[in-house]
Protein backbone atom coordinates (compact mmCIF):
# COMPACT_ATOMS: atom_id res chain seq x y z
CA UNK A 1 0.00 0.00 0.00
CA UNK A 2 1.24 3.33 -1.05
CA UNK A 3 2.28 5.74 1.89
CA UNK A 4 -0.93 8.35 2.97
CA UNK A 5 -0.20 11.52 1.43
CA UNK A 6 -2.39 14.39 0.81
CA UNK A 7 -1.58 17.68 -1.53
CA UNK A 8 -1.49 21.13 0.85
CA UNK A 9 -0.94 24.42 -1.04
CA UNK A 10 0.21 22.17 -4.55
CA UNK A 11 2.98 20.32 -2.53
CA UNK A 12 2.64 16.47 -1.76
CA UNK A 13 2.92 16.08 2.20
CA UNK A 14 3.31 12.60 3.80
CA UNK A 15 0.89 11.91 6.43
CA UNK A 16 3.68 10.13 8.58
CA UNK A 17 4.57 10.13 10.97
CA UNK A 18 0.79 11.70 12.31
CA UNK A 19 -1.36 9.32 14.50
CA UNK A 20 -4.59 8.09 13.20
CA UNK A 21 -6.38 10.64 15.27
CA UNK A 22 -4.56 13.84 14.48
CA UNK A 23 -6.82 16.40 13.17
CA UNK A 24 -5.73 17.81 10.07
CA UNK A 25 -5.45 20.85 11.93
CA UNK A 26 -2.55 19.58 14.01
CA UNK A 27 -1.14 18.04 10.91
CA UNK A 28 -1.12 21.32 9.47
CA UNK A 29 0.70 23.23 12.01
CA UNK A 30 3.19 20.39 13.24
CA UNK A 31 4.12 21.51 9.40
CA UNK A 32 4.25 25.32 9.89
CA UNK A 33 1.01 26.36 8.48
CA UNK A 34 -0.20 28.05 11.54
CA UNK A 35 -2.88 30.58 10.04
CA UNK A 36 -5.99 28.29 11.12
CA UNK A 37 -6.27 28.24 14.61
CA UNK A 38 -7.92 26.06 17.33
CA UNK A 39 -10.61 28.00 18.64
CA UNK A 40 -13.34 25.60 19.97
CA UNK A 41 -12.35 22.34 18.77
CA UNK A 42 -15.85 21.21 18.16
CA UNK A 43 -16.55 22.96 14.41
CA UNK A 44 -18.10 26.10 15.92
CA UNK A 45 -16.30 29.11 15.63
CA UNK A 46 -14.76 28.12 12.29
CA UNK A 47 -11.11 29.77 13.06
CA UNK A 48 -9.60 26.59 11.54
CA UNK A 49 -11.29 26.27 8.29
CA UNK A 50 -10.23 24.76 5.03
CA UNK A 51 -10.67 24.38 1.66
CA UNK A 52 -11.12 20.54 0.10
CA UNK A 53 -11.11 20.07 -3.83
CA UNK A 54 -14.60 17.45 -3.34
CA UNK A 55 -16.53 16.60 -6.37
CA UNK A 56 -18.62 19.33 -7.54
CA UNK A 57 -22.42 20.07 -8.45
CA UNK A 58 -22.71 22.62 -11.06
CA UNK A 59 -18.43 21.99 -12.03
CA UNK A 60 -16.35 18.67 -11.65
CA UNK A 61 -15.01 20.07 -8.50
CA UNK A 62 -16.19 22.12 -5.59
CA UNK A 63 -13.58 24.14 -3.00
CA UNK A 64 -15.65 23.24 -0.54
CA UNK A 65 -14.65 25.14 3.20
CA UNK A 66 -14.37 22.15 6.21
CA UNK A 67 -13.49 22.80 9.82
CA UNK A 68 -9.43 20.87 10.11
CA UNK A 69 -10.44 20.47 13.82
CA UNK A 70 -12.48 17.76 13.10
CA UNK A 71 -11.25 15.76 10.13
CA UNK A 72 -8.27 13.45 10.73
CA UNK A 73 -5.63 13.95 8.13
CA UNK A 74 -5.82 10.75 7.47
CA UNK A 75 -8.89 11.16 6.35
CA UNK A 76 -7.68 13.13 3.36
CA UNK A 77 -5.29 10.98 2.10
CA UNK A 78 -5.01 11.22 -1.67
CA UNK A 79 -7.09 14.23 -1.49
CA UNK A 80 -6.00 18.31 -1.92
CA UNK A 81 -6.55 21.06 0.26
CA UNK A 82 -5.66 25.04 0.41
CA UNK A 83 -5.34 26.85 3.25
CA UNK A 84 -5.23 30.45 4.00
CA UNK A 85 -1.22 30.57 3.17
CA UNK A 86 -2.05 29.17 0.33
CA UNK A 87 -4.56 31.39 -1.28
CA UNK A 88 -2.33 34.81 -2.08
CA UNK A 89 -0.36 34.54 -5.20
CA UNK A 90 3.63 33.35 -5.01
CA UNK A 91 6.72 33.37 -7.35
CA UNK A 92 9.15 31.17 -8.09
CA UNK A 93 10.20 30.60 -5.12
CA UNK A 94 7.06 30.35 -2.78
CA UNK A 95 7.34 33.79 -1.50
CA UNK A 96 4.02 35.37 -1.50
CA UNK A 97 3.83 38.66 -4.05
CA UNK A 98 -0.26 39.19 -4.26
CA UNK A 99 -2.97 39.16 -1.91
CA UNK A 100 -5.95 36.54 -3.00
CA UNK A 101 -8.75 39.05 -3.78
CA UNK A 102 -10.89 37.75 -0.39
CA UNK A 103 -7.61 38.52 1.36
CA UNK A 104 -7.71 42.02 0.10
CA UNK A 105 -10.93 43.00 0.68
CA UNK A 106 -10.98 42.07 3.96
CA UNK A 107 -7.46 44.12 4.70
CA UNK A 108 -8.38 47.58 2.86
CA UNK A 109 -12.43 47.08 4.36
CA UNK A 110 -10.75 46.66 8.06
CA UNK A 111 -12.09 42.96 8.66
CA UNK A 112 -9.17 41.72 10.34
CA UNK A 113 -8.28 42.74 14.35
CA UNK A 114 -6.78 40.65 16.13
CA UNK A 115 -6.44 38.01 13.34
CA UNK A 116 -7.42 35.20 15.22
CA UNK A 117 -10.02 34.15 13.23
CA UNK A 118 -9.05 35.78 10.11
CA UNK A 119 -7.75 32.76 8.50
CA UNK A 120 -10.58 31.12 8.83
CA UNK A 121 -12.91 33.31 7.51
CA UNK A 122 -11.02 33.82 4.60
CA UNK A 123 -11.09 30.58 3.73
CA UNK A 124 -14.88 30.38 4.30
CA UNK A 125 -15.21 32.97 2.05
CA UNK A 126 -12.75 31.97 -0.78
CA UNK A 127 -15.40 28.67 -0.86
CA UNK A 128 -18.24 31.13 -1.93
CA UNK A 129 -16.04 33.44 -3.68
CA UNK A 130 -15.10 30.38 -6.14
CA UNK A 131 -18.85 28.46 -5.65
CA UNK A 132 -19.84 28.26 -9.66
CA UNK A 133 -23.46 29.27 -9.71
CA UNK A 134 -22.70 32.44 -7.29
CA UNK A 135 -24.25 35.07 -9.37
CA UNK A 136 -23.81 39.07 -9.56
CA UNK A 137 -26.51 41.51 -9.40
CA UNK A 138 -25.29 44.80 -9.72
CA UNK A 139 -27.06 45.99 -12.46
CA UNK A 140 -30.06 45.40 -9.89
CA UNK A 141 -28.32 46.67 -6.40
CA UNK A 142 -31.37 48.16 -5.15
CA UNK A 143 -33.26 45.27 -5.01
CA UNK A 144 -31.01 44.01 -2.43
CA UNK A 145 -30.95 46.75 -0.14
CA UNK A 146 -33.59 44.82 2.47
CA UNK A 147 -31.54 41.90 2.06
CA UNK A 148 -28.96 41.75 4.69
CA UNK A 149 -28.18 38.07 3.97
CA UNK A 150 -26.69 38.55 0.34
CA UNK A 151 -25.03 40.33 -1.09
CA UNK A 152 -25.20 41.89 -5.11
CA UNK A 153 -22.44 40.03 -5.66
CA UNK A 154 -24.32 36.67 -4.93
CA UNK A 155 -22.55 36.37 -2.08
CA UNK A 156 -24.52 34.35 0.38
CA UNK A 157 -23.30 35.52 4.09
CA UNK A 158 -24.67 32.12 5.23
CA UNK A 159 -21.52 30.83 3.69
CA UNK A 160 -19.98 32.66 6.98
CA UNK A 161 -22.43 31.34 9.51
CA UNK A 162 -19.60 28.76 10.84
CA UNK A 163 -17.00 31.75 11.22
CA UNK A 164 -17.12 33.29 14.67
CA UNK A 165 -15.01 37.10 15.47
CA UNK A 166 -14.40 38.27 18.53
CA UNK A 167 -12.99 41.53 18.42
CA UNK A 168 -13.47 43.39 14.97
CA UNK A 169 -17.19 43.35 14.69
CA UNK A 170 -19.24 41.57 11.77
CA UNK A 171 -19.64 44.22 9.14
CA UNK A 172 -16.23 45.18 7.69
CA UNK A 173 -16.31 41.47 7.20
CA UNK A 174 -19.75 41.60 5.69
CA UNK A 175 -19.09 44.87 3.78
CA UNK A 176 -15.72 42.13 2.37
CA UNK A 177 -17.85 39.54 1.55
CA UNK A 178 -20.31 41.97 -0.58
CA UNK A 179 -17.41 43.91 -2.37
CA UNK A 180 -15.36 40.54 -3.77
CA UNK A 181 -16.19 40.51 -7.93
CA UNK A 182 -15.86 37.28 -9.88
CA UNK A 183 -12.93 35.07 -10.37
CA UNK A 184 -10.52 36.15 -13.23
CA UNK A 185 -10.25 33.44 -16.30
CA UNK A 186 -6.86 33.27 -15.19
CA UNK A 187 -7.19 32.68 -11.37
CA UNK A 188 -5.61 29.18 -10.91
CA UNK A 189 -7.84 28.13 -8.90
CA UNK A 190 -11.08 29.11 -10.65
CA UNK A 191 -9.04 26.76 -13.44
CA UNK A 192 -8.76 24.02 -11.02
CA UNK A 193 -12.09 23.27 -11.11
CA UNK A 194 -12.58 22.17 -14.42
CA UNK A 195 -10.65 19.17 -13.88
CA UNK A 196 -12.33 16.02 -11.36
CA UNK A 197 -11.08 16.10 -7.77
CA UNK A 198 -8.89 13.37 -6.60
CA UNK A 199 -10.48 10.13 -6.08
CA UNK A 200 -10.11 8.88 -3.02
CA UNK A 201 -7.86 6.74 -1.76
CA UNK A 202 -7.72 2.76 -0.42
CA UNK A 203 -5.71 4.05 2.86
CA UNK A 204 -4.44 2.47 6.63
CA UNK A 205 -2.98 4.79 9.11
CA UNK A 206 -1.75 2.68 12.17
CA UNK A 207 0.07 3.62 15.51
CA UNK A 208 0.14 2.18 19.08
CA UNK A 209 -2.47 -0.50 17.74
CA UNK A 210 -5.06 2.05 16.54
CA UNK A 211 -6.12 2.18 13.03
CA UNK A 212 -7.18 4.37 10.34
CA UNK A 213 -8.98 2.79 7.03
CA UNK A 214 -10.35 3.89 4.00
CA UNK A 215 -11.52 0.42 2.31
CA UNK A 216 -11.64 0.57 -1.32
CA UNK A 217 -14.83 -0.27 -1.95
CA UNK A 218 -18.24 -0.79 -0.19
CA UNK A 219 -18.05 -4.68 -0.53
CA UNK A 220 -14.83 -3.92 1.67
CA UNK A 221 -15.92 -1.96 4.70
CA UNK A 222 -19.23 -4.21 5.18
CA UNK A 223 -16.88 -7.31 5.51
CA UNK A 224 -14.85 -5.28 7.53
CA UNK A 225 -17.74 -3.71 9.62
CA UNK A 226 -18.28 -8.02 10.08
CA UNK A 227 -14.97 -8.91 11.40
CA UNK A 228 -14.65 -5.44 13.72
CA UNK A 229 -18.16 -4.63 14.42
CA UNK A 230 -16.76 -2.73 17.65
CA UNK A 231 -15.14 -0.31 14.45
CA UNK A 232 -16.31 3.44 14.85
CA UNK A 233 -17.68 4.30 11.29
CA UNK A 234 -16.94 7.61 9.91
CA UNK A 235 -18.13 10.37 7.03
CA UNK A 236 -18.04 13.57 7.77
CA UNK A 237 -16.49 13.37 11.42
CA UNK A 238 -18.62 16.15 12.60
CA UNK A 239 -19.76 14.28 15.71
CA UNK A 240 -16.86 12.04 16.03
CA UNK A 241 -14.07 14.73 15.76
CA UNK A 242 -15.89 15.88 18.97
CA UNK A 243 -15.27 12.99 20.59
CA UNK A 244 -11.61 13.03 19.75
CA UNK A 245 -11.07 16.43 20.75
CA UNK A 246 -13.15 17.43 23.79
CA UNK A 247 -13.03 13.69 25.41
CA UNK A 248 -9.90 12.79 24.01
CA UNK A 249 -11.93 9.58 22.61
CA UNK A 250 -9.34 6.90 20.60
CA UNK A 251 -10.85 4.12 18.77
CA UNK A 252 -9.14 0.80 18.37
CA UNK A 253 -10.23 1.43 14.76
CA UNK A 254 -12.04 4.11 12.79
CA UNK A 255 -13.50 2.99 8.71
CA UNK A 256 -14.05 6.16 6.43
CA UNK A 257 -17.29 5.47 4.56
CA UNK A 258 -17.67 8.71 2.64
CA UNK A 259 -16.77 8.71 -0.75
CA UNK A 260 -18.11 4.86 -1.47
CA UNK A 261 -20.17 5.53 -5.39
CA UNK A 262 -23.17 3.34 -3.90
CA UNK A 263 -23.88 5.61 -0.69
CA UNK A 264 -23.49 9.13 -3.25
CA UNK A 265 -26.37 8.67 -5.84
CA UNK A 266 -29.39 11.23 -5.07
CA UNK A 267 -32.16 9.15 -7.24
CA UNK A 268 -35.49 10.58 -8.13
CA UNK A 269 -37.85 7.68 -8.96
CA UNK A 270 -41.82 7.65 -9.53
CA UNK A 271 -42.55 6.58 -6.05
CA UNK A 272 -39.73 8.16 -4.13
CA UNK A 273 -36.45 10.06 -4.05
CA UNK A 274 -33.13 7.96 -2.63
CA UNK A 275 -30.73 9.87 -1.19
CA UNK A 276 -27.08 8.28 -0.70
CA UNK A 277 -26.20 8.70 3.50
CA UNK A 278 -22.86 9.71 2.38
CA UNK A 279 -23.70 12.86 0.46
CA UNK A 280 -23.37 15.81 2.67
CA UNK A 281 -26.30 18.17 3.37
CA UNK A 282 -24.53 20.74 1.36
CA UNK A 283 -24.54 18.51 -1.33
CA UNK A 284 -27.67 17.27 -0.66
CA UNK A 285 -29.73 21.05 -0.63
CA UNK A 286 -27.79 21.85 -3.99
CA UNK A 287 -28.99 18.70 -5.94
CA UNK A 288 -32.10 18.83 -4.77
CA UNK A 289 -32.60 22.35 -5.67
CA UNK A 290 -35.87 23.06 -3.18
CA UNK A 291 -37.28 19.75 -4.65
CA UNK A 292 -38.37 18.74 -1.04
CA UNK A 293 -39.43 22.00 0.64
CA UNK A 294 -39.31 20.35 4.20
CA UNK A 295 -35.45 19.79 3.33
CA UNK A 296 -35.07 23.08 2.26
CA UNK A 297 -36.45 24.64 5.11
CA UNK A 298 -33.98 22.20 7.39
CA UNK A 299 -31.09 22.91 6.03
CA UNK A 300 -30.41 26.65 6.56
CA UNK A 301 -31.03 25.80 10.18
CA UNK A 302 -28.75 22.57 10.75
CA UNK A 303 -25.71 23.78 12.40
CA UNK A 304 -23.56 26.13 9.83
CA UNK A 305 -22.42 25.59 6.61
CA UNK A 306 -19.37 24.62 7.58
CA UNK A 307 -20.65 21.65 9.18
CA UNK A 308 -22.98 20.99 6.09
CA UNK A 309 -20.12 20.71 3.66
CA UNK A 310 -19.31 17.31 5.98
CA UNK A 311 -22.10 16.44 7.85
CA UNK A 312 -24.43 13.85 6.57
CA UNK A 313 -28.07 12.39 7.03
CA UNK A 314 -26.51 8.85 7.25
CA UNK A 315 -24.60 10.46 10.66
CA UNK A 316 -27.19 12.21 11.96
CA UNK A 317 -29.32 9.20 11.49
CA UNK A 318 -26.57 6.62 12.91
CA UNK A 319 -25.69 8.94 16.07
CA UNK A 320 -29.52 7.94 17.17
CA UNK A 321 -29.45 11.54 19.26
CA UNK A 322 -32.93 12.58 20.51
CA UNK A 323 -31.81 16.55 19.44
CA UNK A 324 -30.71 15.93 15.85
CA UNK A 325 -32.16 18.45 13.50
CA UNK A 326 -32.90 15.95 10.73
CA UNK A 327 -34.98 13.11 12.31
CA UNK A 328 -38.14 15.28 12.98
CA UNK A 329 -37.78 16.09 9.05
CA UNK A 330 -37.54 12.77 7.99
CA UNK A 331 -40.31 11.26 9.86
CA UNK A 332 -42.85 13.54 8.64
CA UNK A 333 -41.98 13.19 5.19
CA UNK A 334 -42.40 9.43 6.43
CA UNK A 335 -38.97 8.28 5.59
CA UNK A 336 -36.90 5.00 5.57
CA UNK A 337 -33.66 3.74 5.98
CA UNK A 338 -32.20 1.21 3.54
CA UNK A 339 -29.56 -0.90 5.74
CA UNK A 340 -27.17 -2.91 4.11
CA UNK A 341 -24.11 -5.71 5.49
CA UNK A 342 -22.56 -8.03 3.58
CA UNK A 343 -24.94 -10.40 2.81
CA UNK A 344 -27.81 -8.11 1.48
CA UNK A 345 -29.68 -4.87 2.21
CA UNK A 346 -32.88 -4.37 4.33
CA UNK A 347 -35.52 -1.58 4.43
CA UNK A 348 -37.05 -0.20 7.41
CA UNK A 349 -39.24 2.66 8.56
CA UNK A 350 -37.16 5.16 10.16
CA UNK A 351 -40.64 5.36 12.37
CA UNK A 352 -39.44 1.89 13.91
CA UNK A 353 -35.55 2.31 13.30
CA UNK A 354 -35.17 4.36 16.50
CA UNK A 355 -35.75 1.87 19.75
CA UNK A 356 -33.85 3.96 23.02
CA UNK A 357 -31.62 7.29 23.75
CA UNK A 358 -28.84 6.55 20.62
CA UNK A 359 -29.78 3.15 20.19
CA UNK A 360 -31.43 1.62 17.09
CA UNK A 361 -32.44 -1.67 15.03
CA UNK A 362 -29.29 -1.09 12.91
CA UNK A 363 -26.79 -4.14 13.92
CA UNK A 364 -23.29 -3.22 14.56
CA UNK A 365 -22.02 -4.99 11.18
CA UNK A 366 -24.40 -2.70 8.82
CA UNK A 367 -24.42 0.44 7.34
CA UNK A 368 -27.42 2.78 6.43
CA UNK A 369 -26.90 3.46 2.97
CA UNK A 370 -29.68 5.49 2.09
CA UNK A 371 -32.61 7.05 2.92
CA UNK A 372 -35.88 6.86 1.31
CA UNK A 373 -38.65 9.86 1.01
CA UNK A 374 -41.74 8.67 -0.71
CA UNK A 375 -44.07 10.27 -2.98
CA UNK A 376 -45.84 12.19 -3.52
CA UNK A 377 -45.00 15.03 -0.95
CA UNK A 378 -47.41 16.77 1.33
CA UNK A 379 -48.32 20.11 0.14
CA UNK A 380 -48.26 21.86 3.76
CA UNK A 381 -45.24 21.79 5.44
CA UNK A 382 -42.81 23.49 8.18
CA UNK A 383 -39.92 22.98 10.27
CA UNK A 384 -39.72 25.04 13.56
CA UNK A 385 -36.45 24.84 15.39
CA UNK A 386 -36.57 26.40 18.62
CA UNK A 387 -33.14 27.27 20.44
CA UNK A 388 -31.16 30.30 21.99
CA UNK A 389 -29.26 31.39 18.79
CA UNK A 390 -30.68 31.19 15.02
CA UNK A 391 -28.58 29.53 13.43
CA UNK A 392 -25.52 27.07 14.44
CA UNK A 393 -27.25 26.00 18.26
CA UNK A 394 -28.61 22.66 19.35
CA UNK A 395 -32.55 22.51 18.75
CA UNK A 396 -34.48 22.83 22.55
CA UNK A 397 -37.42 21.27 20.49
CA UNK A 398 -37.26 20.59 16.82
CA UNK A 399 -41.30 20.08 15.15
CA UNK A 400 -41.63 19.12 11.30
CA UNK A 401 -44.86 19.11 9.98
CA UNK A 402 -46.33 17.34 6.57
CA UNK A 403 -50.06 17.55 6.30
CA UNK A 404 -52.35 16.84 3.09
CA UNK A 405 -55.78 19.09 3.33
CA UNK A 406 -58.17 18.05 0.73
CA UNK A 407 -61.10 20.35 0.47
CA UNK A 408 -60.51 22.31 3.83
CA UNK A 409 -60.14 18.70 5.15
CA UNK A 410 -56.91 16.97 7.11
CA UNK A 411 -56.43 13.52 4.88
CA UNK A 412 -53.28 12.73 6.32
CA UNK A 413 -50.59 14.16 8.62
CA UNK A 414 -47.26 13.45 9.90
CA UNK A 415 -45.55 15.28 12.94
CA UNK A 416 -41.86 14.40 13.71
CA UNK A 417 -40.85 16.03 17.13
CA UNK A 418 -37.05 16.29 18.93
CA UNK A 419 -36.18 16.99 21.89
CA UNK A 420 -38.99 15.64 23.84
CA UNK A 421 -38.01 12.19 24.43
CA UNK A 422 -35.40 9.44 24.45
CA UNK A 423 -35.49 9.22 20.55
CA UNK A 424 -36.71 11.34 17.83
CA UNK A 425 -40.56 10.39 17.63
CA UNK A 426 -43.89 10.66 15.84
CA UNK A 427 -46.29 12.85 17.16
CA UNK A 428 -48.73 9.84 16.87
CA UNK A 429 -51.90 10.93 19.06
CA UNK A 430 -51.82 14.25 17.36
CA UNK A 431 -52.04 13.17 13.83
CA UNK A 432 -55.17 11.52 15.12
CA UNK A 433 -56.96 14.00 16.23
CA UNK A 434 -56.50 16.11 13.00
CA UNK A 435 -57.09 13.22 10.01
CA UNK A 436 -60.62 13.38 9.02
CA UNK A 437 -61.41 16.68 10.84
CA UNK A 438 -61.74 20.52 9.16
CA UNK A 439 -57.86 22.09 8.43
CA UNK A 440 -59.81 25.02 11.43
CA UNK A 441 -58.93 27.11 14.57
CA UNK A 442 -61.46 24.84 16.48
CA UNK A 443 -59.30 21.50 15.16
CA UNK A 444 -55.64 23.06 15.84
CA UNK A 445 -56.77 24.18 19.31
CA UNK A 446 -57.51 20.70 20.14
CA UNK A 447 -54.64 19.38 18.38
CA UNK A 448 -52.29 21.65 20.05
CA UNK A 449 -53.48 20.50 23.66
CA UNK A 450 -52.94 16.98 22.55
CA UNK A 451 -49.15 18.47 21.17
CA UNK A 452 -47.80 19.57 24.11
CA UNK A 453 -48.28 16.28 25.83
CA UNK A 454 -46.69 14.08 23.42
CA UNK A 455 -43.47 12.67 24.45
CA UNK A 456 -41.76 12.68 28.04
CA UNK A 457 -39.59 16.10 27.70
CA UNK A 458 -37.33 17.14 30.60
CA UNK A 459 -35.83 20.14 32.15
CA UNK A 460 -32.01 20.83 31.14
CA UNK A 461 -29.73 23.50 30.80
CA UNK A 462 -31.09 24.85 27.43
CA UNK A 463 -35.17 24.69 28.38
CA UNK A 464 -37.39 23.43 31.06
CA UNK A 465 -39.97 20.62 30.80
CA UNK A 466 -43.06 22.84 30.67
CA UNK A 467 -41.07 24.98 28.30
CA UNK A 468 -41.16 22.45 25.93
CA UNK A 469 -44.56 20.99 26.01
CA UNK A 470 -45.74 24.35 25.42
CA UNK A 471 -43.44 25.15 22.32
CA UNK A 472 -45.07 21.95 20.72
CA UNK A 473 -48.28 23.59 21.13
CA UNK A 474 -47.43 27.04 19.78
CA UNK A 475 -45.87 25.49 16.55
CA UNK A 476 -48.81 23.69 15.44
CA UNK A 477 -50.85 26.83 16.36
CA UNK A 478 -47.85 28.83 14.07
CA UNK A 479 -48.18 26.50 11.26
CA UNK A 480 -52.00 27.30 10.94
CA UNK A 481 -51.17 31.04 11.10
CA UNK A 482 -48.76 30.84 8.56
CA UNK A 483 -50.92 28.76 6.00
CA UNK A 484 -53.63 30.91 6.46
CA UNK A 485 -51.71 33.78 5.44
CA UNK A 486 -50.06 31.93 2.58
CA UNK A 487 -53.86 30.93 1.08
CA UNK A 488 -54.80 34.07 1.71
CA UNK A 489 -51.97 35.70 -0.28
CA UNK A 490 -52.36 33.24 -3.06
CA UNK A 491 -55.78 33.33 -3.47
Amino acid sequence: MVAARITVNGKVTPISPAAPHTSVLDFLRERGLTGGKEGCAEGECGACSILVARPGVHKPTDWVAVNACLVPAAALAGQEIITSEGLATVDESGAPTALHPVQQEMAVRGGSQCGYCTPGFICSMAAEYYRPDRCAHAEDEAAHDGDAEHGPNGFDLHALSGNLCRCTGYRPIRDAAFAVGAPTAEDALAQRREQSPPEPVTTEVTQDGHTFLRPGTLTEALGLLRERPDAVVVAGCTDWGVEVNIRARRADCVIAIDRFPEMRELRVESDHIEIGAALTLTEIERKLDGRVPLLAELFPQFASRLIRNSATLGGNLGTGSPIGDSPPVLLALGASVVLADADGEREVALAEYFTGYRQSVRRQDELIRAVRIPLPLAPVVAFHKIAKRRFDDISSVAVAFAIDIEDGIVHRARIGLGGVAATPIRARDTEAVLTGLPWSEETIEAAARVLQSEGTPMSDHRASADYRSAMLGQSLRKLYAQNIVTSEVQS
